[in-house]
């Protein structure tokens, strides 16, 4: 089997559009205190990187990190939502930022906001690097997003196939 990766992303175009949304979230944000919860596995370099740009605005973090999963090691998701490790700090009358990787079928994030909103939060908000439209099944639109990507399977920069590709520092369509 031979598999090729087309770069869509580089690194600095990355890091350029996080420092954006960092302004964003910076400007428009409903507090200066925010709880930001990573979904994991994917989206540990976003987080990282984003929680690097919004220390140089007003915002002050702390950061936790819970795991759903509907992929396995698919490239399509099996629409259900698994919760493999949830958050360990209490999100009642916090302001929350959650960070994912990609929304595409938006079930995961549906899930997560249904569960958090029985905690009553102050605020919650979404961001998500990577948006693909073309695959929604439910309605939801995230606060903040990275890029649109087409409807094609990407690697890089937290996201994996089968839990390779990780470590790519740009993102890229995976072509089997």
């Amino acid at each position: 089997m031979t598999i090729k990766i087309e770069t869509i992303f580089s690194s600095q175009q990355i890091q350029d559009r996080i420092a954006e949304i960092a302004d964003e979230i910076a400007e428009k944000s409903y507090s200066k205190d925010i709880l930001l919860i990573g979904l994991l596995n994917g989206c540990y370099m976003f987080v990282a990187d984003l929680a690097r740009a919004l220390y140089k605005t007003s915002i002050s973090l702390t950061i936790d990190f819970m795991k759903v999963s509907s992929y396995g090691n698919k490239t399509t998701s099996s629409g259900e939502v698994c919760l493999e490790k949830d958050i360990r700090q209490p999100i009642r009358d916090k302001c929350v930022l959650i960070v994912d990787d990609i929304i595409d079928t938006g079930n995961s994030l549906t899930a997560v906001l249904q569960t958090f909103e029985t905690h009553h939060p102050k605020s919650i908000q979404t961001c998500v690097l990577l948006d693909k439209p073309d695959r929604r099944e439910v309605q939801i639109q995230p606060d903040y997003i990275g890029f649109q990507i087409p409807n094609e399977f990407v690697v890089g920069y937290g996201l994996d196939y089968a839990e390779q590709y990780r470590e790519l520092p740009y993102i890229g369509i995976l072509k089997i």
